[in-house]
């Protein structure tokens, strides 16, 4: 057992009040206690923050990449560690976890850049004797509130721009798997950044609640399911903050006829059974275009599905994915399996009475493959947010094309075709943030921009990438006129200063 509190002013601080349990998803057991932060907790580490923000907010940008810069090495001499801690308490195999971490830490690298990123713009002569600037200042205090399914990816998503571009921070992790942001508090701290610029809040709602109230706090990110994105929007919003909220999805992949469908079938398993299907980027709806395509898949698909070893992160390599986070999660996905079947949904592969020996009281679910799945089915209409693919049967492209587009969420979406022609159509025309052309899981590089449409995201900016500095920064525009004291002859005139 073990207890996690706060990180606040640069060490962790015990909590004063209400706890929650810390589940070891592999065993089903209490594995440690988290402090749940009171609002006057979040309150008080939001004045510090903001007190600790104004010399960094003055530390040249240059300087502040160097502790980006210190945080990468950082992260790649503790990558073992954070990945073990991952782990243990989220589910993922050791490779996953790793994985998790690296996606963070390419987002530190691009931090790295903080002088070039905030750079302004300049008009020389924008006017008789008039020259006209920008500048990109930071906001102050900002929070980000993270889900479980990345403890390490999207804080490091949120903290990177965030501070390179000079704000404090105030962090709420999901209490489902603490350790590893605390972690990379202490990371940052070792990096050389100041204590109070960044405080991780442990806590529930009553901690989300505080931080939207909070007069001081200026912006907020978030990721999570999309009823809790609306609301903090919404509320965030209502407050006067500058809000992003990226909330669920319902990822479709299109298989065309002509695609390689051994290359296809790769594809779907790793991405709609990798990390338990616990990911907002996961394909959890293929799309193949024909019966004959379909059949030819389903196939394909069976055997590759059925060879699938589900275990406990200790199993090293030779696992392929672990539990699912809670047994709340667990009985929810087993429930839509369910009702997918008496909705008439076809189960070809059930794995509703998957156990494991030795670990029957973890949170583990069994793959699960549907076919004959339509549109009016809750397993299409849901997120159902587990090792379950179904499999939508589309007559024709334009079919399947419409299947993306009329679903109300467009996080990611993906084709597999040997045509350029229909790919480029596809790409063009979907309504759906982010796109994979023969690529599963299109998450976009560092240096671009992550983020979905319709009820996927709330908000006009994106995550990483150029876009994080936007959102972290405010843009302060400068017309200046300086009167003219200079002769004909190059004598200055003071005179002409009065």
């Amino acid at each position: 057992m073990y207890d996690i509190g706060h990180w606040i002013n640069g060490k962790q601080v015990a909590g004063s009040g209400r706890t929650a349990d810390i589940f070891n998803p592999h065993t089903g057991e209490v594995q440690g206690k988290l402090a749940l932060a009171s609002k006057a907790e979040l309150d008080a580490a939001v004045a510090d923050a903001a007190k600790a923000q104004v010399a960094w907010g003055a530390t040249n940008p240059q300087r502040r990449g160097r502790v980006m810069m210190k945080m990468v090495d950082l992260l790649n001499r503790d990558m073992d560690k954070l990945a073990e801690a991952l782990s243990r308490e989220h589910g993922k195999t050791i490779p996953d976890a790793k994985g998790d971490v690296q996606r963070g830490l390419e987002v530190i690298e691009f931090c790295i850049g903080a002088a070039h990123l905030l750079k302004g713009e300049f008009t020389d002569s924008a006017g008789p004797g008039i020259d006209m600037y920008s500048m990109r200042q930071p906001l102050g205090v900002v929070a980000g509130i993270t889900p479980f399914n990345f403890p390490a990816m999207i804080p490091l998503w949120k903290m990177g721009p965030a501070l390179a571009a000079g704000n404090a921070m105030i962090l709420k992790p999901s209490e489902r798997d603490p350790s590893v942001p605390m972690m990379l508090a202490a990371l940052f701290k070792e990096a050389g950044l100041p204590d109070g610029v960044l405080q991780v809040i442990n806590g529930d709602k009553e901690s989300v609640d505080a931080i939207l109230d909070n007069e001081t706090v200026q912006a907020i990110g978030f990721v999570g399911s999309t009823p809790i994105a609306h609301y903090i929007y919404s509320r965030g919003c209502a407050n006067g903050k500058r809000v992003q909220c990226f909330g669920g999805a319902k990822n479709h992949m299109i298989i065309m006829p002509d695609a390689d469908l051994d290359q296809a079938a790769d594809a779907l398993v790793g991405a709609g059974y990798g990390a338990a299907g616990e990911r907002c980027m996961a394909i959890s709806v293929a799309v193949p275009v024909g019966d004959k395509t379909a059949d030819a898949l389903i196939e394909k698909l069976v055997p590759r599905i059925e060879k699938l070893k589900v275990g406990p992160y200790t199993a090293g390599n030779d696992v392929d994915y672990g539990p699912v986070v809670t047994a709340a999660a667990k009985q929810n996905i087993l429930n839509l399996v369910e009702t997918g079947v008496q909705q008439g949904a076809k189960l070809v592969v059930d794995g509703r009475d998957f156990s494991l020996q030795g670990y029957e009281d973890g949170f583990f679910v069994g793959p699960h493959l549907f076919d004959h799945v339509t549109p009016d089915m809750d397993i299409y209409k849901k997120e159902i947010f587990g090792p379950v693919l179904s499999t939508v049967r589309a007559k024709t492209y334009e079919e399947a094309l419409k299947l993306a587009m009329d679903h109300e969420y467009g996080n990611g979406t993906a084709i597999f075709t040997r045509d350029g022609d229909t790919a480029r159509d596809f790409a063009n025309r979907v309504n759906v943030g982010m796109i994979g052309i023969n690529v599963p899981i299109p998450v976009p590089l560092a240096y671009h921009t992550f983020g979905g449409w319709k009820k996927s995201a709330f908000g006009d900016l994106n995550q990483h990438g150029t876009d994080a500095f936007r959102f972290y920064t405010r843009t302060k525009t400068v017309t200046s006129r300086w009167p003219s004291g200079i002769k004909e002859g190059g004598e200055f005139n003071f005179k002409a200063m009065d």
